[in-house]
């Protein structure tokens, strides 16, 4: 869950003419990275070459 203090400081970053969608994109936004940590936190995570493996059509290689 994000925090009252992480959510004012996102909406105060914001542009002040920020539309509704904005406002929605940049909680969305808060929740995907704090569950992301979340899931980090608890070893819920895979090694990279195993991502590179499960993303290789969508990553060239160099």
């Amino acid at each position: 869950m994000i925090s009252k203090d992480k959510i004012l400081q996102s909406l105060n970053d914001l542009p002040s003419k920020a539309s509704i969608d904005d406002v929605i994109d940049r909680m969305l936004l808060l929740e995907k990275i704090e569950i992301g940590l979340q899931q980090s936190e608890a070893g819920n995570t895979i090694p990279l070459a195993e991502a590179k493996k499960r993303h290789s059509k969508w990553l060239k290689s160099k």
